[in-house]
């Protein structure tokens, strides 16, 4: 049979009652021949917990010391999980991230997998047991603990399926897919089967957050298929139909995209514009305004420089919500007056929509027909961006779910 990756969520491992559900699944999985690897996150809230201790103590927590206190969580998961194993009679060890190992880079609470030595986990594996390794976690050159950052424990069950050139790598969540949009804002979202790594990197980019982006990177990179379905389903349910169930991200070449030129609608609340205005039209303007952002470590996403009027431009361009008033700041003190601008103007109340598809690749008019249907709908559009397989707007936050719900009607997405 074959050697299968389960990745748990917070939720899945929330009590003591979904631990002992988890480890019903595992064992199920295991009775029918497969080597499992499992790799759960910390319990719901757990980590939100222990940073919150860390702020109590400290405003400026020592990153290294805060890695340390993180990763304690995955670790109570992963002991409590093989004792669950082994309380239904299964064989079962969990290790944590540096005694595999994984190793890291040494940028804490951030870090980057560089490599997993896979030696001790197939020895286990060929004992007949189940093994469980904490998400989340590594360990750099100099044996510190680090930690991948929200949402690592993804990351690090896509890189632990791609080191064991696993089968699959089954990403069990509180949603049972990944959905056309969020059915929260549109009630007739339809789960997708499939989808490919290129459309869920978009999809997770612009805002839905079924999976981590990096863990998508990982996937694609090392051609790894995926699968996200739901863990609050019956633990012993067929395992025919729970091995096809939820939505499987794979190749391209394994969708049938010849049916559907959009596969789905995303959007993002997390959005601010900033609008540099009365810019000097010279080269290396746009470095200069930037290169202070970034110097910030403030990302930027959406960018569109006005056209040229009397030697003086607009330049305008978006940031995460939560970067706004520093970036504010760092563009008034550092840049305004360096570069001659006239004035500095910001909007936090914006959202971006985007269009997602590879078959977008195949098929003209979708800019169009996406323009057209905000248009009817009285909803203008500030910015706009592309790449090959999407679309963004970027639009005022109050029409948002005006437009999520317009643009999937308008594609049909609702339809099988």
């Amino acid at each position: 049979m074959a050697l299968i990756v389960h990745k748990y969520g917070g939720t899945s491992m929330g009590s003591p009652e979904r631990i002992k559900n988890v480890a019903k699944r595992v064992a199920k999985w295991h009775d029918a021949g497969h080597q499992i690897v499992v790799v759960p996150s910390a319990m719901s809230g757990e980590t939100n917990r222990l940073l919150g201790l860390a702020k109590e103590i400290t405003a400026q927590p020592d990153p290294r010391e805060l890695d340390m206190l993180a990763s304690t969580g995955e670790q109570a998961s992963v002991a409590l999980l093989a004792m669950a194993l082994q309380a239904i009679g299964k064989q079962a060890v969990s290790y944590a991230g540096w005694q595999v190992a994984i190793k890291t880079d040494s940028a804490h609470t951030k870090a980057r997998i560089r490599s997993i030595d896979d030696t001790k986990v197939r020895q286990d594996l060929d004992a007949g047991k189940v093994v469980i390794i904490t998400g989340f976690q590594g360990i750099d050159e100099l044996g510190n603990i680090t930690t991948l950052g929200r949402g690592g424990s993804d990351t690090s069950a896509v890189a632990v399926a791609a080191a064991l050139q696993a089968a699959e790598c089954l990403i069990y969540t509180d949603v049972d897919g990944v959905y056309t949009t969020d059915p929260r804002v549109v009630s007739d979202a339809r789960r997708l089967k499939t989808v490919t790594f290129e459309e869920m990197l978009e999809m997770a980019s612009l805002g839905s957050k079924v999976l981590q982006i990096r863990s998508v990177e990982f996937a694609g990179n090392y051609k790894m298929p995926t699968r996200v379905l739901s863990s609050l389903t019956d633990p012993l349910m067929p395992l025919e139909e729970e091995a096809i169930s939820g939505t499987l991200i794979s190749f391209e070449e394994d969708t049938k995209m010849e049916q559907a030129t959009i596969t789905g609608i995303a959007f993002n609340r997390d959005e601010t514009k900033i609008t540099v205005l009365g810019v000097p039209d010279r080269p290396g303007i746009a470095y200069q305004i930037l290169g202070a952002v970034a110097d910030a470590n403030i990302e930027v996403d959406m960018i569109i420089q006005n056209q040229s009027v009397d030697g003086k431009t607009d330049f305008t361009f978006t940031v995460p919500r939560g970067e706004y008033t520093k970036a504010m700041d760092v563009l008034n003190e550092k840049v305004k007056a360096h570069i001659g601008a006239a004035s500095i103007t910001g909007d936090a109340k914006v959202s971006k929509v985007s269009v997602v598809g590879v078959g977008m690749r195949s098929h003209v008019g979708i800019a169009s027909q996406m323009f057209r249907t905000l248009s009817e709908e009285g909803i203008n559009i500030q910015m706009i961006s592309t790449s090959e397989i999407k679309i963004s707007v970027l639009i005022d936050e109050k029409y948002m779910e005006l437009a999520v719900r317009a643009l999937h009607k308008a594609f049909g997405l609702e339809s099988a």
